[in-house]
């Protein structure tokens, strides 16, 4: 069976489906599409930069979304199952079926904006974690908590021994003492703009709440993993609390990669910005046949 992924923030960079939007009129129409429903030229953004303003996460999701979206349009491909990491989910649900792109283009712009906003409201950040067992990252995210009384928690379960820690910035920086002190291979900071994944998020939760109950999501194609559960689904319900959810609670992406293994995926195709999801299938899917397009 063949699994179709699609990546979330981090994978950006500027020049980004510009090859595409130069030899495919298909990809060309939604890029310029977005442009007009964005009411902005997203398009520059993408294609000309600079680096510092494709980086705001009000711009670089719906960037993300947009080539994903028409570069999966352009490629004509069937999936068997689809999963986004964070970002990237609106994109599966884009190519399941469970949203036009207009809808969900709308969803990812308001959500990289209330995110942002967040980040102004309660500021934060995050961290990589490498070479850990997952169990231990929860207990030092739990013990910096208990210390500083402040939040952070896991954020991104990538693959095994890799995590993303988000939080309060001194809890945050706690946590990262607290592994190199356990002998955590590599530890560091992240340049973001906010801790997402994590309860700092809470102030996006009910005007993003308001934007889906507007919306409805049709019934899918094929099977779409969350997030949130890790877990498969075609209730479009479901779908439309996950995506919610998943604002405020962990990628749990390592989970995500095995039970789609487990499900009978194979092969894994990467529809997006980078090869960073190319990646994480190499550490956590063994065996896994894995591609891309970017």
């Amino acid at each position: 069976m063949k699994a179709i992924i699609f990546p979330g923030q981090g994978s950006q960079k500027v020049g980004m489906g510009k090859v595409h939007f130069d030899q495919d009129k298909n990809f060309q129409r939604l890029v310029l599409d977005a442009d007009q429903l964005l009411g902005y030229k997203i398009s520059e953004i993408m294609f000309e930069g600079p680096a510092d303003i494709l980086t705001q996460t009000q711009y670089t999701q719906p960037a993300l979304f947009i080539h994903s979206a028409a570069l999966f349009g352009s490629l004509g491909l069937k999936a068997d199952m689809v999963a986004g990491h964070s970002l990237g989910e609106f994109s599966a649900l884009f190519a399941a079926g469970v949203l036009d792109f207009e809808s969900a283009l709308s969803l990812v712009s308001l959500r990289g904006r209330l995110m942002q906003k967040a980040g102004d409201i309660h500021p934060g950040t995050m961290a990589a974690i490498i070479g850990m067992e997952d169990r231990t990252v929860d207990e030092i995210c739990r013990e910096a908590t208990q210390i500083i009384q402040k939040p952070v928690v896991p954020a991104n379960y990538n693959c095994p021994g890799q995590l993303v820690i988000s939080g309060d910035k001194e809890a945050v920086l706690k946590a990262v003492d607290l592994a190199k002190e356990r002998g955590c291979r590599i530890a560091k900071m992240l340049p973001v703009s906010g801790a997402f994944h994590s309860p700092l998020m809470k102030p996006a939760l009910q005007p993003f709440e308001e934007k889906l109950n507007e919306l409805t999501f049709s019934d899918p194609s094929c099977f779409v993993y969350s997030n949130f559960t890790a877990k498969h689904s075609k209730d479009p319900d479901e779908l439309k609390e996950n995506l919610l959810n998943q604002l405020v609670n962990p990628v749990r992406w390592t989970e995500t990669l095995l039970n789609m293994e487990n499900d009978g995926a194979y092969s894994f195709i990467e529809v997006g910005s980078g090869n960073v999801l190319q990646g994480l299938v190499k550490r956590t899917v063994k065996n896994a046949n894995i591609e891309g397009y970017e």
